[in-house]
């Protein structure tokens, strides 16, 4: 690590060993290292369009069509990617009884894949397919099987990767791509299991969260810009119960002026330093 790495790894240790009990809240930041993009720049804006709303996609057939057929080839790299070291590190943090709940705003599934048990998907999981109509969930995988059954040819397509299994696919006739209704019901339209823009969380995943919040001696926030209000509302919840809240991320957030701590820094390193000198010192 280089010099201001270090020093931020040691303040985020500190941090940490005076409150021992961290309601954490992740963001892109820590999957950018796994190989995922993410939406926004150091200062907070988009690096992109804004992604497809709620309204969009229930209620438009040629928005669903370009968002399947886009997704058909952005899903590989979601299906690939692995726990970068910022997700190994809060594995490691929970299993030395350092976190209460790590609530992330992430759909990726890698914290769990990296063996962290106290997870809350804020947004969903993009692993999981949702009928909109009789409810039914299917894997992911089991409907990219059909799309590419139904859809011969698109797979080949060049397309750069974008933020949540979506790829950079313009310029194409959506109008023929096949999407299959909802295998279950026969007609129900499908869904990624994640929360769309214009769309609300579930009231039971936030109440679980705020519970969670209310056990914990601090919040750290790694790898959000906290620009969407869905993640920010948590930091002045702890702000309100007088808790003090760490940040670690490049570039502004839309929370700095509530911050105990800021930390300018990439996630992994500075998680895996921290870490590593949390868990030497319970050693002694």
């Amino acid at each position: 690590m280089d010099t201001a790495t270090t020093h931020a790894a040691a303040a985020l240790a500190d941090f940490a060993r005076h409150h021992p009990r961290l309601f954490v809240l992740t963001g892109a930041g820590c999957s950018t290292e796994s190989g995922i993009p993410d939406y926004r720049d150091a200062n907070g804006d988009w690096k992109r369009p804004a992604p497809v709303t709620l309204q969009a996609f229930m209620g438009d057939e040629a928005v669903r069509r370009r968002y399947w057929a886009r997704s058909l080839l952005g899903w590989t790299r979601m299906a690939h990617a692995r726990p970068g070291p910022a997700h190994r590190a809060l594995a490691r943090l929970e299993a030395a009884g350092r976190v209460e709940l790590l609530l992330t705003q992430n759909v990726d599934g890698l914290h769990g894949a990296a063996g962290s048990r106290r997870v809350s998907d804020l947004h969903g999981r993009i692993d999981t397919v949702r009928c909109m109509a009789c409810e039914a969930r299917l894997p992911r995988k089991e409907l990219q099987a059909d799309l590419l059954r139904r859809n011969p040819g698109w797979a080949a397509l060049e397309a750069r990767a974008a933020p949540d299994g979506d790829a950079d696919l313009e310029g194409r006739d959506f109008s023929t791509f096949d999407v299959p209704a909802c295998r279950h019901c026969g007609g129900g339209l499908l869904k990624p299991d994640v929360v769309f823009f214009g769309e609300n969380v579930p009231h039971a995943r936030v109440q679980e969260a705020r519970a969670a919040l209310a056990r914990s001696d601090a919040m750290l926030v790694a790898g959000s810009s906290l620009m969407v209000y869905s993640g920010l509302r948590f930091v002045q919840a702890a702000v309100d119960r007088c808790l003090p809240v760490a940040a670690l991320n490049l570039g502004r957030t839309r929370a700095d002026a509530l911050l105990a701590l800021k930390l300018q820094a990439p996630c992994g390193p500075v998680l895996a330093g921290a870490a590593d000198l949390l868990l030497a010192a319970q050693c002694y």
